[in-house]
């Protein structure tokens, strides 16, 4: 590991000027992701910034019937709020699908957005990774793939994003908050992450000087009434092959409202956009359901490796829908 500074911020005007005024600075929390970079080297920050003191850890409902989660909130405690429990059952089955008990407790929510990507050969600093090594190509692409992107992919890049709690948030339509010595701004989760193209090392918006502060859950009453399915090799804790964030209201037989977004088959987080339109309207029955889910994946494309994962997504997003709608609350 390299030789770094530490600074343990007081407060967040610190944290900020700090960042600021240095270069290749990184942020401390709980370290479950950072921490194992730099020990294999592929983060190598010249100073850390211990963030664990700010005021950035609580759980607010807000007046419009919105909920802002603090960047420092546990993963723990944020799955199991009576409030996300109630209103997204959604965001705490994913939380609670993510990680073991231990990390749940020392990860948080700014830290779990901004966690990087699984991709063996991300890890590997023999092989080739343009997110690691920009313009060194990509061993993925012909080499092992079973866990490679089928949407969101470029000719640079195929690993999928890690985070059970982002697809969650996506779908939810959640904002996040974010700071620097410039201010603050907003930035729908949808739009936090990019895809790859030809910069698959960049992979969010966030500024070099920002930090995640907050994360708002807007009114979603459909959530009420929802649920995150994953599929992984096995049951115990694993990274998603396929997982599909979804909520459903259904009147009269036809579907009123629809959301869907899903994991470990994109480069980022993915809102199922075609599949809601497709769906919207329609008689809530398995055929709708079929017809929905292969319009979204119809765009995908797979590897002789991982072309599994686009009739492996299709039928979990029917599955997930049906048990929507068959638990009886949608109906």
């Amino acid at each position: 590991m390299k030789s770094f500074s530490y600074v343990s911020a007081p407060d967040t005007g610190t944290a900020l000027r700090t960042i600021a005024s240095n270069e290749d600075v990184k942020f401390l929390a709980g370290g479950t992701n950072l921490v194992d970079l730099m020990r294999e080297g592929i983060e190598q920050p010249s100073t850390v910034v211990d963030i664990t003191r700010l005021p950035l850890t609580g759980i607010e409902e807000l007046p419009g019937g919105g909920i802002r989660v603090g960047a420092l909130v546990t993963n723990s405690r944020l799955a199991a709020d009576p409030l996300i429990r109630t209103r997204y059952p959604v965001l705490a089955q994913a939380i609670l699908h993510g990680a073991s008990a231990q990390l749940r407790n020392m990860a948080t929510v700014g830290g779990n957005l901004l966690q990087r990507t699984r991709c063996m050969y991300f890890y590997d600093e023999s092989a080739a990774c343009n997110k690691r090594a920009p313009g060194s190509g990509c061993g993925a692409i012909g080499g092992f793939s079973r866990g490679g992107a089928v949407l969101g992919a470029s000719e640079h890049c195929i690993a999928t994003h890690p985070s059970d709690m982002a697809v969650a948030l996506v779908m939810l339509d959640a904002v996040v908050e974010v700071e620097s010595v410039r201010g603050t701004r907003r930035i729908p989760v949808a739009e936090f992450h990019r895809l790859p193209g030809d910069t698959p090392h960049i992979e969010t918006v966030l500024a070099a000087d920002e930090l995640i502060t907050a994360v708002e859950l807007p009114p979603v009453p459909v959530a009420a009434n929802s649920r995150y399915r994953k599929v992984r090799d096995r049951a115990s804790y694993a990274f998603a092959l396929v997982s599909v964030a979804a909520a459903l209201a259904v009147e009269d037989g036809v579907v009123t409202e629809v959301r869907l977004a899903l994991g470990g088959v994109g480069t980022k987080p993915w809102r199922a956009t075609e599949a809601e339109r497709v769906l919207l309207g329609r008689p809530a029955a398995e055929e709708a359901f079929r017809g929905a889910a292969e319009a979204e994946l119809a765009a995908a494309e797979g590897g002789t490796q991982n072309a599994f994962k686009i009739e492996l997504a299709q039928r979990t997003i029917v599955a997930t829908l049906r048990r929507l709608l068959t638990d009886g609350s949608a109906a």
